[in-house]
Formats: C-alpha cells, sequence, structure tokens
C-alpha cells in the first residue's frame, strides 16, 4: 500500500513538473517571437545597396562606429559607446520580390538585448532615412 501511494505521488510531481516545462517553452517562444518582432523591419525596396548605405548612416547618426561592413554579406557591425559598449549588428535579406527585410540584434556587453527601446529608435531613424532616400530628400 505504501508503495502504491510513493508511486502515485511520483507520478503526480512528474507531471507537474512536465507541465511547468510545457509553459517555459512555450513562454520561450512567445518572448523569442516578440523580440524577432522588436527586431525586424520589411522595406519595400530591392535596392540592397542603397538599404545598406542608409542602415550604415543611420547607425553613424545614433553615434554607433561601424567597425564593419560586407555588402556582399549584406551584414553592418557597429558599436556605441557612451559609457557603456551596445553592439548592433544589422543584417539584410531579400523577402519576397519586392521587398527586403532588414534585421537588426543588440548585445549591451555581450549580454542580448531584448528591450524593444534600441530596436525602436534604430528602425525609427532607418524608416525616416529610407523615406527621405525614397523621395530624394537631401
Amino acid at each position: 500500500m505504501r508503495r502504491l501511494l510513493l508511486l502515485a505521488l511520483v507520478a503526480a510531481a512528474l507531471s507537474a513538473c512536465q507541465t511547468d516545462s510545457r509553459r517555459q517553452a512555450l513562454a520561450t517562444s512567445a518572448s523569442a517571437v516578440e523580440l524577432r518582432s522588436y527586431q525586424s523591419r520589411a522595406f519595400d525596396t530591392t535596392d540592397r545597396e542603397q538599404t545598406l548605405r542608409s542602415v550604415i548612416a543611420t547607425l553613424q547618426d545614433l553615434s554607433f562606429v561601424v567597425d564593419n561592413a560586407n555588402a556582399m554579406l549584406g551584414s553592418v557591425s557597429a558599436t556605441k559607446l557612451d559609457g557603456y559598449a551596445l553592439r548592433m549588428t544589422v543584417t539584410l535579406r531579400p523577402r519576397g520580390e519586392s521587398q527586403t527585410l532588414v534585421r537588426a540584434s543588440a548585445q549591451y556587453n555581450l549580454t542580448p538585448v531584448e528591450d524593444a527601446l534600441p530596436y525602436q529608435q534604430f528602425f525609427d531613424a532607418l524608416e525616416q532615412a529610407m523615406f527621405l532616400t525614397a523621395h530624394e530628400v537631401d
């Protein structure tokens, strides 16, 4: 009888752990999807070179120093040193026939940035630059 009761308790405890693991996995997936939504924007252009130039100019306007830019890969890495080290890597890739997907990934002292604010600031500035470039406003 004791053995049966002990087995029942162990089974109940294990099933509770399994439910918590599932909840954690779902929460992680939801937060990853949310983070990716902060990090990505699609632009209605296929001009990769001009988009890359706009990314570089935007990072510089936001006080980043460009460390590396690779037109072939469509990537730019830059660092902002305002009392801390914020590193941002931006990649470009085609999205469908008429868009370019821009994705930014930021790290603060080697820790991934999950706050939306730095991404919003970057994409707000990039959207303005892309608009001005598309309308040839200097």
